[in-house]
């Protein structure tokens, strides 16, 4: 595959995008939007801060999120990149997380579980990173670190409803350990090897119903000139499609994003659900 390195170009040209629409941002028909930080190469933290404050200084107050961050994102491998950040390179995130959280910033981190062979050989990675930075609102994307293989194998701890039980079980104990940690519910794949199977859609809406504020909704659809929007309209319906069967709290503030807006500290609130 082609190799590709992580880069600040790309921030800032979505930054100055956002300059240049700026007539239509600020009337009731412009979107709101959040700009992320998705530069920062964890493997060299070092150089993150000096980048953050660079952004800062270039578009004042524009960035609000940072991510979503690779951990270690087996997709990636055949790129030269996703490896697996160093467990004593993640000792040194310390500057760059603590930037984060004077600045009330969320990061959102993709972090493999594991694979069909060794399903949770990541899961540490994960536990160190929530070990050492509790106090920071930090986001585990794709419902908890579900993945593909490189080639076209099934998703990750999904070829059977007892992997799919027990990685509900892994959700469940890092939410009540960790009070800081969001769940996000992003990807079409989960709609096409959880909800669409009775078993495990069962096992994620008690999930969800069980700790209501603590998931956030998405697509993961990738924004390009190629892909027309119903291609994101059918991947808006594929991945809020469990909503259907959740509770009225888990619906308000994982559906009509309640829980968002909360971990952005948002003046927006969700309206109640009648």
């Amino acid at each position: 595959g082609t190799p590709i390195t992580p880069s600040i170009k790309n921030d800032m040209f979505n930054a100055q995008a956002v300059l240049d629409e700026k007539a239509l941002m600020s009337t009731v028909l412009g979107p709101v939007v959040t700009l992320s930080m998705s530069f920062p190469d964890l493997d060299h933290p070092e150089q993150i801060v000096p980048q953050m404050k660079l952004l800062d200084k270039e578009f004042p107050g524009m960035f609000g999120w940072m991510g979503e961050l690779n951990v270690v994102k087996q997709a990636l491998f055949n790129n030269s990149q996703g490896y697996p950040v160093p467990l004593d390179i993640v000792n040194q995130w310390a500057p760059f997380m603590q930037e984060l959280r004077e600045k009330d910033i969320a990061v959102g981190f993709h972090s493999d579980l594991g694979n069909d062979a060794e399903p949770l050989k990541y899961l540490p990675l994960m536990d160190k990173i929530l070990e050492l930075y509790p106090d920071n609102k930090i986001v585990w994307l794709h419902l908890g670190g579900l993945s593909l293989q490189l080639n076209p194998l099934p998703p990750v701890l999904l070829a059977a409803p007892l992997y799919a039980d027990e990685h509900a079980d892994i959700i469940r104990e890092r939410l009540r350990r960790h009070p800081n940690l969001m769940i996000d519910l992003a990807w079409d794949v989960l709609y096409k090897e959880l909800y669409t199977d009775p078993k495990k859609r069962k096992l994620y809406v008690q999930l969800l119903n069980e700790f209501p504020t603590r998931f956030i909704p998405g697509t993961d659809f990738v924004a390009a000139v190629t892909k027309p929007e119903e291609e994101y309209r059918l991947e808006l319906n594929q991945t809020s499609d469990i909503f259907k069967d959740v509770s009225d709290a888990a619906f308000r503030n994982i559906a009509l994003g309640e829980n968002y807006f909360r971990l952005r500290s948002s003046d927006y609130s969700a309206p109640p659900v009648c």
